[in-house]
């Protein structure tokens, strides 16, 4: 579902998934001369955010139009395309791996959690996101636009574990049985500050299954979700035409 959308999931999405950038880094202890993975690194933000603080950082990701962005939006950064399943590095290679908002679109959590242990010296620290589920207005407006509208997903849509995972006790316990000790759940909340026009440019360009339901509708029906967007966004608007959604993480962290 991701192919062909880094650009529009840039445009949108990924700076919902920007806030947690800091939190994830902290919950990984990662500071000045940290070795550091980024799985799942997108357009490179939560890469960029450790260069800042002097770690050195490898990324990997499984699409190569965000191997490429990430590569464009943090100059030298060492980016390879790679599965989270099957990473290309050898054993114990990192003092902290990191992941915002990418284990919830793997398909075999199970495994690229035993990969990232694989990869981690003793002692060293995991921190993942994932969206929740129920997911928060900021996630959410849109299928609550569909839903007001009448629209239904079907059973064709491609969906992962983490329909059931998202949650901080099922989370937690999915960490903890890959082998890592001092497995935590935090919960992060914020108010996701954004012009409706381009929240609603991202489904509109088919990215998340939210996308990939909302693009197969006819003229009419995308009219009629439009219209229950603007009457819920409404709810939530601010200054100078923005809207404050509220957005809600989880931050999974724990040591090898």
């Amino acid at each position: 579902m991701w192919k062909g959308r880094a650009a529009a999931y840039e445009r949108g999405f990924a700076r919902l998934a920007a806030h947690t950038a800091d939190a994830l880094l902290d919950a990984a202890h990662v500071a000045e001369g940290t070795e550091v993975l980024d799985v799942g690194t997108g357009p490179g933000t939560v890469a960029a955010a450790a260069r800042r603080r002097g770690a050195h950082v490898k990324a990997v990701d499984a699409e190569p139009q965000m191997v490429e962005m990430a590569g464009r939006n943090v100059p030298g950064l060492d980016v390879q395309l790679a599965l989270a399943q099957e990473l290309p590095f050898p054993d114990a290679a990192f003092d902290a791996v990191v992941g915002n908002f990418m284990i919830n679109h793997v398909g075999e959590p199970e495994r690229a959690l035993a990969e990232m242990r694989r990869l981690l010296r003793p002692r060293g620290r995991l921190a993942l996101t994932c969206w929740p589920l129920p997911g928060s207005k900021a996630q959410s407006i849109v299928n609550d636009a569909m839903e007001q509208a009448g629209v239904f997903w079907t059973e064709k849509i491609p969906t992962t574990p983490f329909f059931t995972h998202g949650n901080p006790v099922a989370y937690r316990g999915l960490v903890a049985a890959a082998g890592f000790s001092d497995a935590t759940v935090d919960e992060v909340l914020w108010e996701h500050v954004v012009d409706p026009a381009d929240w609603w440019a991202g489904p509109m360009a088919g990215v998340g299954s939210t996308g990939y339901v909302l693009t197969r509708q006819d003229d009419a029906t995308i009219a009629r979700v439009k219209e229950a967007y603007d009457e819920q966004a409404a709810a939530y608007a601010i200054e100078d035409g923005l809207v404050a959604l509220p957005a809600r993480a989880l931050l999974a962290h724990a040591t090898r």
